[in-house]
């Protein structure tokens, strides 16, 4: 019987989804407007682990460059909650979401997808903000102990989600178990308003929001499983019934409160970036507006303002701009409440400064009725 490599194995089970005719060929387009990559500078981009994002200009400076970002997949079990239900996770950059990637339009971005040898499954990355071969997951399909290298160019403007995607039911349940993470494509001039002017930002908070299915036992408690691998079918079993046990901002519930809440000072102005890679959300601030709204992620397009509430698609981000006014505790959160707080999608913002008394004020504590 002729030998068969571990790709072979893996790929006749069914895991995974044969790379399309072009990636197997290598066809290409010519494009007389392609520049002369191998004389473009060169950027490295450092990922940091969310809400955090990379360091990065604002506006461009110069001719495009090519932005070097690597991810290495990890697979790993990780605490959800406050009740210490665990998870077999598979993430980017062992985070949930995985880091932001921000690059400027027209910019290249060239990524480096790496997958263990220490890991079990075949991974790859889809990345909304590119075009061409499934968004690239049809060139980087990975198995334990490879990389693999894509380039493309970022031709949009706005908020992605990227997404591991290696085919079949593997697809949904790799995003269910924390499998992405954002891309932001900035225009080369900034952010502006719809007339123009340059809209500035001292920080940004990356948001990445998911829903998680934890099968139960018989008693009703959340199960435990030794590996990833002993977990997939009953957790498939659970997505099936399209109920989430969890819907969590920052990999749990609750992630960002307590000693963990997100901070700002008054007069500070915070770019907020939102993704949801599977479910609708509907992200609100408790205390505040969205001054500039791109719901649907696009900046290429003027921006609303004064929102309070904003729909992301599912398998999209949004974005939104805030400058904090008054001190003290906000809550930031999908306003479906029931997600929110039976299932752990909020998140506190605690903001430092001086009360303004004109822009609220309380007249009267509660007390007896009078």
């Amino acid at each position: 019987m002729q030998n068969l490599t571990r790709r072979q194995v893996l790929k006749s089970s069914g895991a995974v989804v044969a790379a399309p005719i072009m990636a197997q060929t290598g066809i290409q387009l010519a494009d007389a407007a392609t520049p002369d990559i191998s004389k473009l500078k060169r950027v490295k981009q450092t990922m940091v682990v969310p809400p955090a994002a990379p360091k990065h200009d604002r506006v461009a400076k110069g001719d495009p460059v090519i932005v070097e970002v690597r991810l290495v997949v990890e697979e790993k079990e990780i605490t959800i909650d406050g009740d210490g239900t665990k998870m077999h996770a598979m993430t980017f950059n062992g985070s949930v979401p995985g880091p932001m990637i921000i690059c400027h339009q027209d910019d290249y971005v060239e990524l480096t997808l790496v997958n263990p040898e220490s890991n079990t499954l075949e991974h790859n990355i889809d990345l909304h903000a590119s075009t061409g071969s499934l968004g690239g997951g049809g060139l980087t399909h990975v198995l334990p102990g490879e990389e693999a290298v894509l380039r493309f160019k970022a031709t949009k403007a706005g908020v992605f989600c990227y997404h591991c995607a290696p085919g079949g039911a593997m697809i949904p349940l790799h995003v269910v178990s924390g499998m992405a993470g954002t891309i932001m494509v900035l225009p080369r001039k900034g952010l502006s308003d719809k007339n123009g002017k340059q809209i500035k930002y001292d920080k940004v908070w990356h948001i990445g929001e998911f829903d998680y299915y934890i099968p139960k036992d018989k008693d009703g408690k959340f199960k435990n499983f030794e590996s990833l691998a002993d977990s997939m079918s009953e957790t498939l079993e659970v997505m099936r019934g399209f109920v989430p046990s969890h819907v969590v901002i920052g990999g749990a519930a609750f992630a960002y409160t307590g000693d963990n809440a997100l901070k700002a000072k008054v007069g500070e102005t915070v770019l907020i970036v939102h993704m949801q890679p599977n479910n609708p959300s509907q992200p609100h601030l408790i205390g505040g507006h969205g001054d500039y709204v791109w719901a649907d992620g696009s900046f290429q397009d003027d921006p609303k303002t004064g929102l309070e509430t904003y729909w992301v698609a599912g398998g999209s981000a949004g974005a939104m701009v805030y400058t904090f006014m008054q001190p003290g505790l906000y809550v930031y959160l999908n306003h479906n409440l029931i997600k929110a707080i039976l299932g752990g999608a909020a998140a506190h913002v605690k903001v430092e400064g001086t009360w303004d008394d004109n822009l609220m004020k309380q007249v009267k504590k509660p007390g007896p009725i009078s």
